[in-house]
């Protein structure tokens, strides 16, 4: 939205159920998740509203508590003012925020704004969605889980610093859709195709022998039917809505659709710059990767798979 010349506003919302038992940690990944919409639009958020969905008649007040308190927490590392909010009493509890940021002239990224040529920089790891259906079924381990609460909780703050830095056009956070549904989105808005290279994708611990051991959650399995349609092989064969196989060229295709929260940014960056992009997220402490490469839409499928 713009108000005024040269002053540029953008809002969202994101709202959440809980993947882990500790509310804090929920509130904590629920601010994370929705402060990353005005990152990914190059944006810097400035203010929030939380929104609660609580059941009060069944859940102490105490628990309502360290979900704020969670989520204020990691506001506060962003340097973000939480200035009231709204409940309503739900019989499932969830929780997210309402952010509004700001975004300077000429550093709107948006899905539109993606060219041919460059490289695809991706600066979190996949698999939370595999995760966290590990943890809800009390499978994952103590180490996996450990790592996937520390991706969710990284604010995608450095990555969007570091992609403006090295002249990314174009970006998304990779949420609900997977990484292979937020993809298509911003090549459709671009009118561009991608291909991806699936031994490049940083992977969660666990994440792939989970996946292999069928635990998977319904959201990610709808990704990857939804994509499919628009995705191939590199060897020109058809990316099935299920995996043919075990195969891990497969398993790996089906984390490409992972159902993320909290995950990174995927960032459109010149390629003379994409390897000291990567290398400055990485001594951030981010496990970025470049994943792919953008090309000139030249067929149905815009998402090749090699």
């Amino acid at each position: 939205m713009r108000v005024t010349a040269g002053r540029d506003l953008v809002l969202t919302a994101d709202v959440i159920a809980p993947l882990v038992d500790d509310p804090a940690t929920f509130g904590a990944i629920a601010a994370a998740n929705s402060l990353s919409d005005v990152w990914a639009m190059g944006g810097e958020p400035r203010f929030a509203l939380n929104l609660v969905f609580f059941p009060d008649d069944l859940l102490p007040l105490e628990v309502l508590d360290a979900i704020l308190d969670g989520a204020m927490r990691t506001c506060a590392e962003a340097g973000v003012a939480v200035v009231g909010g709204h409940t309503v009493r739900d019989p499932e509890v969830k929780f997210g925020l309402s952010v509004t940021g700001e975004v300077g002239p000429g550093e709107l990224w948006s899905n539109r704004t993606a060219r041919p040529g460059q490289t695809l920089v991706l600066s979190k790891a996949l698999g939370t969605g595999v995760i966290g259906q590990a943890i809800k079924k009390g499978l994952a381990s103590e180490a996996a889980a450990a790592a996937a609460i520390r991706s969710m909780t990284t604010l995608n703050r450095t990555a969007a610093t570091i992609g403006h830095a090295h002249g990314a056009t174009a970006a998304t956070d990779i949420t609900g859709f997977g990484l292979l549904g937020h993809l298509r989105n911003l090549l459709r808005g671009s009118r561009v195709a991608a291909t991806i290279d699936l031994a490049a994708l940083p992977i969660l611990p666990d994440a792939r022998e989970h996946l292999r051991a069928k635990v998977c959650p319904g959201g990610s399995k709808a990704n990857r039917a939804h994509v499919a349609p628009e995705a191939g092989w590199a060897d020109g064969s058809p990316f099935l809505a299920e995996p043919a196989d075990d195969s891990d060229r497969e398993l790996l295709g089906s984390l490409a659709c992972d159902a993320q929260t909290s995950g990174g940014l995927l960032l459109c960056v010149p390629p003379a710059r994409a390897q000291a992009c990567v290398e400055e997220l990485r001594a951030s402490g981010l496990p970025a990767a470049a994943i792919g490469s953008l090309r000139e839409l030249d067929g149905e499928r815009s998402i090749t798979l090699e």
